[in-house]
């Protein structure tokens, strides 16, 4: 189940309580557990200390609501964070956008890449002051007629299924393609989130001259959550955001997930 146990990466500047803030609004939603986790380099008693001091800054952030702390040392924070969630179990990754981006946008970061590209658990990313609604909207998936979305709609439709969250199935005509075929390509996609979990999942096209501008021309409600697959590269339970998904991430003013391939 996306969300069973969330863990979000976290330190003391915007990106941390951006991740903070998300992480705890995904528990909210999923009844999940959630754990917050401060990485920091080995050999460094000083910074050590200092990771210990702000989970006690996120604890105040956070106040009731209930959460486990945990730092742990590694050589980098994106690696870190996999690692540590690997070994407590948790089923998604989340982060904040790196610093200097634009606000309402997500910035790559070294963190967020190594998570993009090698994580064992899903991601998402929160973008810049991001600040999170009294309740989610909907779950919306990028989809392209290709196995891991194919699998991913069942995925998507059945925690939409168990939260109580309307699904949106979106695809981009970026006018490279023919938008009849697109759009049969989409019309099969929610028969099949249909088929497997008996959910009548909303569809949009979007229409643009790049991935951009496309994304501007669909509504996005203020508590939507968006959905990619990982893309045919990946190992098997791996994340591995491709092109297209990389510029929707960077185009979203919305919370970015990225399912690992084989994610279950």
């Amino acid at each position: 189940m996306i969300g069973g146990h969330v863990i979000v990466g976290y330190a003391d500047d915007r990106g941390g309580r951006d991740a903070l803030a998300l992480g705890a609004s995904i528990t909210r939603l999923t009844g999940g557990e959630l754990t917050v986790a401060t990485i920091y380099p080995p050999g460094s008693p000083g910074l050590a200390v200092e990771a210990q001091a702000n989970l006690a800054h996120a604890a105040e952030e956070l106040g009731p609501t209930p959460a486990g702390y945990l730092t742990f040392e590694s050589r980098g924070t994106g690696r870190g964070l996999s690692v540590l969630a690997s070994r407590i179990r948790a089923d998604l990754i989340v982060v904040g956008s790196a610093s200097g981006g634009q606000h309402g946008r997500i910035a790559i970061g070294a963190t967020s890449d190594h998570l993009l590209h090698r994580s064992s658990e899903a991601v998402m990313i929160a973008p810049a002051d991001y600040e999170p609604p009294e309740e989610h909207d909907r779950l919306t998936l990028a989809y392209v007629h290709r196995p891991q979305c194919d699998e991913a709609v069942e995925r998507v439709a059945q925690a939409a299924l168990r939260f109580g969250v309307p699904l949106r199935l979106i695809t981009l005509d970026l006018r490279t393609e023919d938008p009849d075929r697109l759009r049969d390509d989409l019309a099969l996609a929610v028969r099949l989130a249909w088929e497997t979990t008996g959910i009548e999942a909303e569809s949009d096209v979007a229409e643009g001259h790049d991935v951009a501008a496309a994304m501007q021309n669909v509504e996005w409600l203020p508590g939507e959550l968006l959905v990619c697959a990982a893309s045919e590269d990946a190992e098997p339970h791996r994340v591995f955001l491709g092109e297209l998904a990389m510029k929707m991430l960077r185009a979203s003013d919305r919370p970015v997930a990225v399912l690992p391939r084989g994610f279950s």
